[in-house]
């Protein structure tokens, strides 16, 4: 069976983009997909990338252009200055880890339900009454939010050393396990194709 891993963050526009368009490109192929939320600010450092706040205002002007793009392309609801971003990511990602633990939900859902919050439902996904309201909706135990939170941070650590060292450098990402590398929700076209020719 062929895999998938996703690095992610869930404060990524670029992810929320991505909508469900790896979740059907992975069940055409029968791929299993490993959700790893990951710190995005510590990938950056680590990996020669510059953190929003920092980059030169031409590069943020034409960020902003190619999002109103995108959602537009993708006819995808989007805030593209939501009011709760940037805000602390750890959270809904240790629910993420512990749901993808657990099993009983969709996993999917439940990173597109926190990305959506956040990018078209102006939510601040670092609180806990909208992380369990996610949790909720994607069908897993809202207590998850309250659970597991040490196995939840030394998850996210190890997908951020597990992300450098298979040469993830943003968000999103995606690695097949032939090691072929995908960066962006404009790169989800050429994984299909690659799935299609292995």
């Amino acid at each position: 069976m062929k895999q998938i891993d996703y690095y992610f963050t869930v404060l990524s526009p670029w992810a929320y983009l991505a909508g469900s368009r790896l979740e059907d490109i992975a069940s055409r192929h029968g791929a299993v997909i490993t959700y790893k939320p990951l710190d995005i600010g510590q990938l950056l450092t680590r990996t020669g990338g510059t953190l929003p706040k920092d980059r030169h205002p031409a590069r943020m002007e034409y960020r902003m252009q190619e999002l109103k793009r995108w959602s537009k392309t993708l006819a995808m609801p989007m805030n593209h200055t939501p009011a709760h971003w940037p805000t602390n990511g750890a959270p809904a990602s240790y629910a993420i880890i512990a749901a993808q633990s657990a099993g009983g939900g969709d996993v999917a859902a439940l990173v597109q339900g926190i990305m959506r919050a956040c990018w078209a439902g102006e939510k601040d996904i670092a609180q806990d009454e909208v992380i369990k309201a996610c949790l909720t909706d994607a069908g897993f135990d809202p207590s998850l939010a309250d659970r597991g939170l040490l196995a939840g941070a030394e998850a996210y650590g190890r997908n951020l050393e597990d992300g450098v060292s298979a040469g993830v450098f943003g968000s999103p990402f995606y690695i097949c396990d032939d090691g072929e590398r995908f960066w962006g929700q404009d790169r989800l076209e050429a994984l299909d194709a690659h799935l299609s020719a292995n």
